[in-house]
């Protein structure tokens, strides 16, 4: 990131084997999945249920529906403060292959898809609540996010990653229950449906510090939009596998942990609010703790603080104060 920041990527592949790393936030969709006696269980239904899903979009010469298939790796970033070989697990993403079965090809797709951050969690379960105990109405602390957008923006602008990877990453999360969405007559042909909101979401404003934009579609058979965040140009920037990538690995989270949203019995019409008080809604044959992991996001804030952000306080100020966000 800097000459005082040292940063270490790696790579794991997220299959019906994997476990989890001692740094990996437990609160992330693939981590979640990946523990208890149904563990390889919940992997295998998973990854069937992206390649589902994938071949399900991509129709074209695949009368079938069993052209393609998925790998996905876990990409972690560890940050190295001080130089001393002491690192702290600050990002962590996903990276896709598409299999051609057909051709035998095997395509590379784009980094992000989901999105894991000790130091949101820090922001969200620790900074912000602490910022609004006691207050009679909610704000947000100045320069709310910024420390994080910074390093997230170093990193997609570092050498590191430029070497390893050749385009910006595309993220692709939850709509917000807080906002109401009203689609448009933009159609996209592998994204489908535009939504559009008047008033962004402060995830929205988060991800935008981090030098990302979001656009709203709702894909062909889907029952709600999806958020998804980018640097460039989402409809140009990518090609449809990559697009199709996306939109079946987080969709398939999302189903899984939001069924409410992602796995009901109705589509989302002209205007539509999210709301995870919805009960006409299917559940998956995957088990998954969400009680476990809104507990795990307040630890995980702490821990951030504890080992990260007190530690560090006056290289992690300075170093913000002269990048330019």
């Amino acid at each position: 990131m800097s000459q005082t920041f040292l940063t270490s990527i790696k790579s794991i592949p997220f299959d019906e084997n994997y476990h989890p790393s001692d740094n990996t936030r437990l609160t992330t969709n693939f981590a979640n999945l990946a523990r208890g006696d149904n563990r390889q269980e919940n992997l295998r239904n998973t990854l069937q249920m992206i390649n589902n899903r994938f071949n399900s979009l991509a129709t074209w010469d695949n009368p079938k529906g069993d052209r393609y298939s998925i790998e996905i790796s876990i990409i972690s970033v560890d940050l190295d403060v001080e130089g001393n070989g002491k690192s702290f697990p600050t990002i962590e993403v996903l990276q896709t292959t598409i299999i051609d079965h057909k051709t035998g090809e095997r395509i590379a797709g784009m980094p992000g898809h989901s999105f894991s951050s000790y130091v949101r969690d820090y922001d969200f379960s620790v900074l912000l609540l602490d910022h609004n105990k006691g207050q009679e109405s909610f704000s947000v602390p100045e320069n709310f996010g910024n420390l994080h957008g910074k390093l997230f923006k170093s990193f997609i602008n570092s050498d590191d990653y430029k070497t390893r990877f050749n385009k910006a990453p595309a993220i692709c999360l939850s709509v917000a229950t807080t906002r109401t969405y009203h689609r448009t007559a933009n159609k996209h042909p592998i994204l489908g449906f535009e939504y559009q909101q008047n008033d962004y979401s402060l995830t929205d404003e988060y991800f935008k510090k981090m030098g990302l934009k979001v656009r709203y579609f709702m894909p062909e058979n889907s029952t709600a939009p999806l958020a998804f965040y980018f640097s460039g140009d989402l409809l140009s920037d990518y090609t449809d596998l990559e697009l199709i990538s996306l939109i079946s690995t987080m969709e398939t989270f999302q189903k899984i942990y939001r069924p409410e949203i992602y796995n009901t019995n109705s589509v989302a019409g002209q205007c539509y609010q999210p709301s995870l008080n919805y009960q006409d809604y299917s559940l998956t044959q995957i088990i998954y703790d969400r009680d476990e992991r809104n507990q795990l996001a307040v630890k995980q804030g702490k821990f951030t603080e504890e080992h990260f952000i007190k530690p560090y306080k006056n290289i992690l100020e300075q170093w913000a104060a002269s990048y330019a966000l």
